[in-house]
C-alpha cells in the first residue's frame, strides 16, 4: 500500500483535532481547531496545536506543535477553563491573529503571531471603543465559537450559541473590528436566526445552533455552521460579509443523514453528533473539513475532510463521508488497511448519535460498535514518537450484525484475503460492496482469542470503484485492527 495514500481521518490514527479550520498559506494547507484527549471526559481539553501539509500531498502532514496554552490567557493562570473552537486570519499588518473563547467565559480573546504555525501570543480582548469588552455590555450576548475573516483595515467576526429552546438567544452575530484586531468599529447584527426566530427563513430544520465559519468564493460569502441537528454542517450565502445570507443547504453529515443516493435517506450510518468545520481550496479543489466521534462518547473527536463541488448558481450539494476523503479518488484495491478509517459503523438496530449525545442512551453503548484504542492518549510532547503506533486505534465490539463499511477502493482482480481480529466471538464476516447487498463471501472467525491473529480467506470483489462492508455474524464480540487486500 502506498504511503502517500490519505484516509479519513486524515491526520495520524492518535490525534484528535476536531472543529477544524483549514487555511492555505503560502505553499501548505494549516488546520486550526481545538484539541481533545482521547478518552477525555471534556471538550477541547489540551491546548491548541497546528498540522499542516503540502498543497501538493494531502497525506503528508506535519505536527508544527503546540501554538497556544491555555494558561496564556489571563483569565486563565490556574488552567480551570478549555481552549474551545478557534479561528485563525492574516491581519491587515500581515500577522497571523487567533481567535477563541475558554469555556468559562463568554468574551473573546486574541492571540498574535509573525507566522502561521508559530508561538502565539497573548493580543488582547475584542471589546468597545470605549474598552467595555464584547460580551460584558449589557444586552450583548455570550460569545461563543468565533469565525473570522480579513478584507482590508476590516475583521469580520461571526460567534454565537444558541440552543434550540433557548429563547434567550437570537442568533449568529457578525461584529466588525478595525486594523488593531480588537476595537468595535461596526457593533453586532444578527446574521442567522435562533430556532424560535427562525420562521420564513428558510432554514426552518437546519437552524442555527453553533460553529459559525466564513469563507468567500467567486464574490460570494459562504457562512457555515453546526445546525440544531448537531451532527451536520450547513451553509447560507450573500453578497456582504454582514448578510443578509439566504440558506443554502447541508454540505455534510457525520453521519450521511440525508443521502439518498445508496440508501435511505433517514438511515445514519454511523454514529454522530456535534460537528464543527469549514470549506477551503486546496489547489484545483475545493474540501469540507468536519469531523467524527470515537470511543462512544462525545469527547474524543478527529478530524475528516471530503471533495465538495460547487454548482453553477454556487449551491454545494450535499457529500457523502468517505474513508479516503483527501485523497484524490478511491483508495487503492491492495495491501493492509487500518480498520479506524471506516467510515461507517452501524447495527440491524439504526441510533442516530452516539452514547455521549444521548445519555439517557449511554447504556445502549454495549450494544454498538466503536473506534477505540487501548492506551490512554498520546502526546508528542511527553513521549517519543516510537510509541505512537502503540496507540493505533480499532473496532471494538462487532456483536452480531454490526457492520463496518469503507469507501472507496480501485479494485482490479481484488481480493479480501484476511482480516485481523480478536476477542471472545465465534462466527463469521459476510463481505459485501454495498450496506445492504448480497454477501460475495464469509471469513471465518472460529474461535476465541486474547491477541490478534489473522483470520483469513478468498472473497473476490468485483472490478471497479468499490465499497467494502464487513459484518458479523456469530455469538460475543470481536475486534477488528486491520484487512488485508490482494
Amino acid at each position: 500500500m502506498s504511503k502517500n495514500q490519505a484516509f479519513n481521518p486524515y491526520l495520524p490514527s492518535w490525534e484528535h483535532i476536531p472543529d477544524g479550520e483549514p487555511y492555505v498559506f503560502g505553499d501548505r494547507v494549516y488546520v486550526y481547531g481545538s484539541h481533545d484527549r482521547f478518552g477525555g471526559h471534556v471538550f477541547c481539553y489540551k491546548d491548541y496545536v497546528c498540522w499542516s501539509a503540502p498543497v501538493t500531498d494531502l497525506a503528508d502532514w506535519r505536527y508544527e506543535g503546540v501554538i497556544y496554552r491555555k494558561t496564556q490567557d489571563p483569565r486563565n493562570k490556574e488552567s480551570l477553563a478549555c481552549l474551545y473552537a478557534p479561528d485563525v486570519t492574516k491581519g491587515p499588518d500581515g500577522r497571523y491573529y487567533l481567535f477563541y473563547v475558554l469555556d468559562k467565559e463568554h468574551v473573546v480573546s486574541v492571540a498574535v503571531c509573525d507566522e502561521p504555525a508559530g508561538a502565539y501570543e497573548f493580543h488582547g480582548y475584542v471589546h468597545y471603543p470605549d474598552g467595555t469588552l464584547l460580551g460584558d455590555r449589557e444586552g450583548d450576548e455570550p460569545q461563543f465559537d468565533p469565525g473570522v475573516l480579513t478584507e482590508g483595515d476590516l475583521t469580520y467576526l461571526y460567534t454565537g450559541f444558541c440552543a434550540p429552546r433557548d429563547t434567550s438567544r437570537s442568533g449568529a452575530m457578525c461584529t466588525v473590528l478595525g486594523p488593531d484586531m480588537l476595537t468595535i468599529v461596526e457593533e453586532p447584527i444578527f446574521v442567522a436566526p435562533a430556532t424560535h426566530l427562525a420562521g420564513g427563513s428558510g432554514s426552518e430544520g437546519h437552524e442555527f445552533f453553533e460553529a459559525p465559519s466564513i469563507r468567500k468564493r467567486n464574490g460570494l460569502y459562504y457562512f457555515i455552521y453546526s445546525s440544531t441537528v448537531m451532527h451536520e454542517l450547513c451553509y447560507a450565502t450573500s453578497h456582504s460579509p454582514k448578510g443578509p445570507f439566504t440558506f443554502g443547504g447541508v454540505i455534510v453529515s457525520n453521519t450521511d443523514l440525508g443521502i439518498d443516493t445508496y440508501k435511505p435517506a433517514d438511515k445514519p450510518m454511523n454514529y454522530g453528533a456535534n460537528n464543527h468545520g469549514s470549506i477551503e481550496q486546496i489547489g484545483d479543489d475545493w474540501y469540507i473539513f468536519y469531523h467524527r466521534h470515537t470511543n462512544g462518547h462525545v469527547f474524543s473527536r478527529q478530524g475528516c475532510a471530503e471533495k465538495i463541488r460547487f454548482l453553477e448558481d454556487g449551491s454545494i450539494p450535499q457529500v457523502e463521508i468517505t474513508s479516503c476523503g483527501l485523497n484524490g479518488g478511491p483508495l487503492q484495491g491492495s495491501g493492509t488497511y487500518p480498520a479506524y478509517i471506516a467510515c461507517h459503523l452501524f447495527t440491524d438496530t439504526d441510533m442516530l448519535y452516539t452514547g455521549g449525545a444521548a445519555r439517557n442512551l449511554a447504556w445502549l453503548d454495549a450494544r454498538f460498535p466503536k473506534i477505540t484504542q487501548d492506551l490512554g492518549d498520546y502526546d508528542p510532547e511527553k513521549h517519543p514518537i516510537e510509541e505512537a503506533a502503540e496507540h493505533t486505534p480499532y473496532i471494538a465490539n462487532m456483536t452480531s450484525s454490526a457492520t463496518a463499511g469503507f469507501r472507496s477502493f480501485a479494485c482490479h482482480n481484488t481480493h479480501v484475503t484476511g482480516i485481523r481480529t480478536r476477542g471472545y466471538a465465534r462466527g463469521f464476516f459476510e463481505v459485501r460492496t454495498s450496506w445492504d447487498g448480497p454477501v460475495l463471501g464469509t471469513i471465518e472467525i472460529p474461535d476465541f482469542t486474547n491477541e490478534w491473529v489473522e483470520r483469513t480467506g478468498d472473497v473476490p470483489i468485483p472490478d471497479g470503484v468499490q465499497d467494502l462492508y464487513f459484518t458479523f455474524q456469530g455469538f460475543g464480540g470481536v475486534d477488528v485492527k486491520d484487512f488485508t487486500l490482494g
